[in-house]
């Protein structure tokens, strides 16, 4: 059986940092002054530093690509889901092309490319990026397209798991993955507490790989979901009139980590040498370190992404799985492991090459 191999992956984030500007707002917006108090130290605890997004913190930044936040983000009126659809169809297509530009296709691999799978949970139009993709890269029209569309943040697991089938029932194919999330166009206006603090972590971001049947990168082994029984409410992504509407629930990381510690990756830890787990916030990487008694370096890549990017939704496995195939050697084995509706861990299992 033919082997599928995930070869490369590029990554790009927009322009503005937008974290230390979405604190000073979501603070302000809170009117109890224990619910800030509770805030300002939740974000002393988050372990980020940093988050990027396509709306622009500073007013009056004149800039092309970019969009006023204060404008878009006003109190007592933040905009409707067909404003943030609009602007997911104008800003989405500017990050695609800064990732799958720096994925650097040379000539012979963009004419190999044979199917496009796009993953987003964040804006939706059609035609879409997929198209966008076809048209910036001139790929062949007849190339095959999938969109993975509303799964969360464990999407690309299943996006590559798709390409490994693809690959594997045709050697010759050439699947070109593309990552997108704008997942800072759902802030809500709210007085909750838990839905404030989910939006901490939300950043944008892409992902651009290739997969291919050629030995170079990380091979793909086999894939797992383990499902935590009875958590179906805990994480919930709904479209609504002011937007898609998320709910996630501060039991996720208890039920994560309860849910890893019961399931046959607990006995298997001792074989797997690198961990590519998805950062949905400090606790979640919390909960699986101690869930699966992880030494405390093991999620090193997976917290150095939160930090510096926040949670990209589908997009953010990505950026671990890049910095843990920097510094892999051959022969290693990893796992690479996404959480999300369900309550559900979408596990990959890969090694060095």
């Amino acid at each position: 059986m033919t082997t599928a191999y995930l070869n490369r992956i590029a990554t790009a984030v927009p322009e503005h940092d937008v974290h230390n500007a979405f604190v000073i707002f979501a603070e302000k917006m809170l009117d109890d002054p224990r619910l800030r108090t509770v805030f300002r130290r939740m974000v002393s605890r988050a372990n980020i530093a940093h988050r990027y997004s396509f709306l622009n913190p500073q007013k009056d930044s004149g800039q092309f690509s970019s969009h006023d936040a204060l404008e878009f983000y006003r109190p007592g009126k933040f905009p409707n889901t067909a404003r943030r659809m609009e602007l997911f169809e104008r800003s989405a297509p500017l990050l695609m092309r800064k990732a799958v530009d720096r994925l650097a296709l040379n000539e012979k691999e963009r004419f190999g490319i044979t199917h496009v799978l796009v993953t987003c949970c964040t804006g939706l139009y059609a035609p879409g990026l997929d198209f966008e993709i076809i048209d910036h890269l001139g790929l062949q029209a007849g190339v095959e397209r999938t969109m993975i569309g509303f799964m969360g943040c464990y999407a690309a697991i299943n996006a590559l798991k798709l390409a490994r089938h693809i690959v594997r029932s045709d050697p010759q194919a050439g699947v070109l993955m593309v990552n997108l999330e704008l997942c800072t166009l759902h802030f809500q206006e709210t007085q909750e507490l838990e839905q404030v603090l989910s939006f901490l972590v939300f950043a944008d971001g892409a992902a651009a790989s290739l997969i291919t049947a050629r030995q170079q990168g990380f091979a793909l082994d086999s894939f797992k979901a383990v499902t935590a029984p009875e958590t179906r409410d805990l994480i919930t992504w709904k479209i609504r009139d002011l937007g898609f509407d998320m709910q996630l629930s501060g039991q996720v990381p208890a039920e994560l980590g309860r849910a890893l510690q019961e399931g046959e990756l607990m006995a298997e830890r001792d074989d797997i040498d690198l961990w590519a787990v998805h950062p949905g916030g400090r606790s979640v990487l919390d909960a699986v370190e101690k869930g699966l008694e992880l030494p405390v370096d093991a999620l090193a890549a997976s917290r150095e992404v939160l930090s510096c990017f926040g949670n990209m939704s589908s997009a953010t496995v990505m950026f671990v799985l890049q910095r843990v195939m920097q510094r892999a050697r051959p022969g290693q084995r990893g796992c690479a492991m996404s959480f999300g509706p369900g309550l559900t861990a979408e596990t990959m299992r890969f090694h060095g090459v």
